[in-house]
């Protein structure tokens, strides 16, 4: 009996605490429902607002075109306010999202739901069919609990339960994010000629020889934009706006925002002067960008290729292999090691972060390249060597910037390898950039290389990045380092004309110089250029003449680890030195169509590396200089005099303007051509055709 009693008391305590809690909680209503029972008012609002919505809503005109049939879920709060607010939306059309938005705007305000007398928000998760559905055929509307209801989850859990919905809520649409962000523009001559006039304007306070290039530092000089905009095809379906306009992944919150895209270079090509049958590339890889605020930036990129180029391609890319089972180092690109009988295997990584605490500075930690330098060559520092491990400063203030590098690079040759593992060096420099005036540009350069001689690693000496690193090159000993210096300018003729120039000293003797004995101890090189934008009064026409010659022996050290290279590739000119060369270049593009000239002639002296003659000429600057043939009568050209004519024609279609994807054709001739024959340098003529579609996120130099 007692438990009769029991099971009663329980029932009647259910039946009064399920009556209380109705009593206690009150839906919103519409004005169409303050007539309605409060047990009617929860299907009313319902009613209203899937009536609102059937009227209101327009399809887009994708989705009809598409015949598109499914659902869309759209997340929302009736605040204590009584207003309606959007917090998510989920669809397969950006159209739908932006459709449901506007509808739900529209909504009235209306009285707010209550809990105990008192307002309080509403969550509801309401789904639509597509195509839409007269009122009475939609099955449902779920309501989310406020948190203060009897039952219902603490205010701290429900906070933490919505965290992934409020970050979705959070997200807009992505706009371009990246072109006023610290992300490097990736450095390839022929993008940058896209905005080069507008950083040469006169009175423009940019500076432009160190490379590459942050986004923010060319915001007020060029609109990326308006240019992204000018190049946009009508594309309604998903595929083609991320094939012609779009990234593949482009996600934006308010504070935060990342793309990643597909990397191509898929090339098949002739050598006239193989053995082989074809040419080919076959890169495949990933890039991702990013920002977290407006501060630090990042990217990274991944690159998996296979690839047989040019006979003459090949035959360098294994001249200068490392010591070990690898047949080749790819120019520019890094080890490879051998695929199928006669193609190499080179998989490559590059990536770095961007940070600027302030305007005035732009802080760089990655792997990578660097450039410095107005013209197409650099005698200062180039990217034509593989990329490597580098710390880099910026001070950009009044007509100054300041650039400072650290890089660690390796000398992968057998005979400086330690214990089967290839020498670490380090490399240390310096540019400041000054504009004199609205015309003048004068630059100074100077840069060190160590290696680990008494394990002394990275000399914390040369982080100072105000210091003068000949002395410290003096107080650690003569053959502790090697010191180089130089000095770049321009001048700005008028809008499209402007002169540039670099001029190199490795070791300069005055008392040599006065002697006019030619001694080897004057090792320098220089630099001579001029580009011409709108050429003839033709749009985006750019034409572009350069002389580049460096004595023998310039880059060279005694002690050869302390040469001025890297993975048996040198950091400045990619012929190291003992030469002079003339370049011609034409560049021109109209909207997405673009073509690229170029004619290089030039004169090699080379060493012959026989049995009869192994003397250093000044060409190799891996060769130590002690080896030469003699101490005075140097000139450019001396050794294994070879002449060098090299001209290409590059022409294509810009598929992505956002990624730099193209579809191109390229068509080289090269004759090289040696006083002498020997066993590693003889005469080639050879055309060169490919066909291809690249993502160009660097540059590829062919003219060796």
């Amino acid at each position: 009996m007692k438990y009769y009693f029991l099971y009663l008391t329980l029932f009647i305590c259910a039946s009064n605490y399920s009556q209380n809690l109705a009593e206690y909680e009150k839906p919103p209503v519409f004005p169409n429902c303050e007539s309605e029972a409060i047990a009617a008012l929860k299907s009313c609002f319902y009613k209203e607002l899937t009536s609102f919505v059937y009227d209101n809503f327009q399809m887009p005109a994708i989705v009809s075109e598409e015949r598109y049939s499914g659902k869309m879920v759209v997340l929302f709060e009736v605040d204590a306010q009584g207003s309606f607010v959007v917090l998510y939306v989920d669809a397969v059309y950006e159209a739908l999202k932006i459709e449901a938005k506007q509808v739900f705007s529209k909504l009235p305000k209306i009285d707010p739901a209550t809990y105990n007398g008192k307002p309080t928000y509403k969550q509801y998760t309401y789904e639509i069919n597509i195509p839409l559905e007269k009122p009475s055929e939609v099955k449902s509307v779920r309501p989310n609990l406020p948190s203060d209801q009897p039952n219902a989850l603490s205010e701290i859990e429900r906070k933490a339960k919505a965290q992934l919905d409020n970050v979705k809520a959070k997200m807009v649409d992505y706009t371009n994010k990246e072109f006023k962000s610290q992300v490097n523009i990736p450095f390839t001559h022929q993008y940058y000629a896209k905005f080069d006039r507008n950083i040469n304007l006169v009175g423009a306070n940019m500076h432009t020889a160190a490379k590459p290039f942050v986004y923010n530092d060319l915001a007020d000089y060029y609109d990326f934009n308006a240019e992204q905009q000018n190049l946009e095809k009508q594309a309604q379906g998903w595929w083609k706006r991320k094939l012609f306009n779009e990234h593949l992944v482009s996600i934006q919150g308010k504070d935060y925002w990342f793309t990643i895209d597909p990397v191509f270079d898929l090339q098949v090509g002739k050598d006239t002067d193989a053995d082989f049958s074809s040419t080919y590339n076959n890169t495949r890889g990933f890039y991702i960008q990013g920002g977290l605020g407006e501060k630090l930036s990042f990217s990274a990129s991944f690159y998996e290729s296979q690839g047989r180029f040019a006979q003459y391609f090949n035959s360098y890319a294994e001249s200068i292999k490392a010591w070990g089972p690898d047949p080749a180092i790819i120019p520019g690109r890094g080890i490879a090691k051998r695929f199928k009988e006669d193609s190499y295997d080179y998989p490559l990584a590059e990536s770095y972060l961007s940070y600027a605490p302030t305007k005035f500075f732009n802080l760089q930690f990655g792997h990578g390249k660097n450039f410095i330098g107005d013209g197409y060559r650099s005698l200062l520092q180039s990217d034509a060597s593989s990329p490597y491990p580098f710390l880099k400063l910026n001070t950009k203030f009044w007509k100054i910037k300041y650039t400072n590098t650290w890089m660690w690079l390796k000398d992968v040759r057998e005979e400086v390898t330690e214990d089967g593992s290839f020498l670490r060096k380090y490399m240390a420099n310096h540019y400041l950039s000054w504009n004199v005036s609205k015309r003048l540009n004068i630059g100074l350069f100077e840069s060190v290389m160590w290696s680990n001689t008494n394990d002394r690693g990275f000399d914390v000496n040369y982080l100072n990045p105000i210091i003068f690193y000949r002395a410290i090159e003096f107080e650690t000993g003569q053959d502790a380092g090697n010191a180089i210096i130089g000095f770049s300018g321009k001048y700005k003729w008028n809008d499209n004309i402007n002169l540039y120039g670099q001029w190199i000293i490795d070791e300069f003797s005055i008392s040599d110089v006065k002697a006019g004995e030619k001694s080897w101890k004057n090792k320098f090189g220089y630099q001579i250029g001029l580009k011409y934008y709108n050429a003839f009064k033709v749009d985006n026409l750019v034409l572009q003449a350069e002389y580049n010659r460096v004595r023998p022996y310039t880059y060279s050290h005694n002690t050869i680890t302390l040469n001025y290279g890297h993975n048996n590739q040198s950091m400045a000119h990619l012929w190291g030195a003992n030469f002079n060369e003339a370049i011609l270049i034409a560049r021109y593009h109209y909207q997405r169509w673009f073509a690229d000239a170029k004619f290089i002639y030039g004169t090699r002296g080379l060493d012959f590396n026989t049995d009869e003659d192994s003397l250093n000429y000044g060409g190799n600057i891996y060769t130590s200089e002690n080896a030469r043939p003699s101490d005075t009568g140097i000139t450019v050209g001396q050794g294994n005099t070879t002449k060098v004519l090299h001209a290409e024609f590059q022409g294509g279609y810009l598929v992505n303007p956002l990624t730099n994807m193209k579809l191109f054709a390229y068509v080289s001739y090269r004759d090289f051509n040696p006083n002498a024959t020997t066993t590693e340098t003889f005469k080639s003529n050879t055309v060169w055709f490919s066909l291809g579609l690249r993502t160009d996120l660097f540059n590829w130099y062919f003219d060796f």
